[in-house]
């Protein structure tokens, strides 16, 4: 199952964005991707906002 936190890995090591950076950018939360990794539970809305975030950086490149 691909989940939003390989989908944020993945773009991270891509881009080479810091992850606060890059919490703070898609969710205004610099604490986003370690609070993911250490078991946050998103809801769909930010699950949304982030997805849009990694899709407009793709589009971008």
């Amino acid at each position: 199952m691909h989940t939003i936190l390989q989908r944020i890995s993945r773009h991270l090591q891509e881009t080479g964005t810091p992850e606060t950076l890059f919490g703070r950018r898609a969710a205004g939360d610099p604490r986003l991707v370690g609070d993911l990794r250490n078991g946050r539970q998103p809801r769909p809305p930010l699950i949304a906002r982030i997805e849009a975030y990694i899709d407009r950086q793709e589009r971008a490149e």
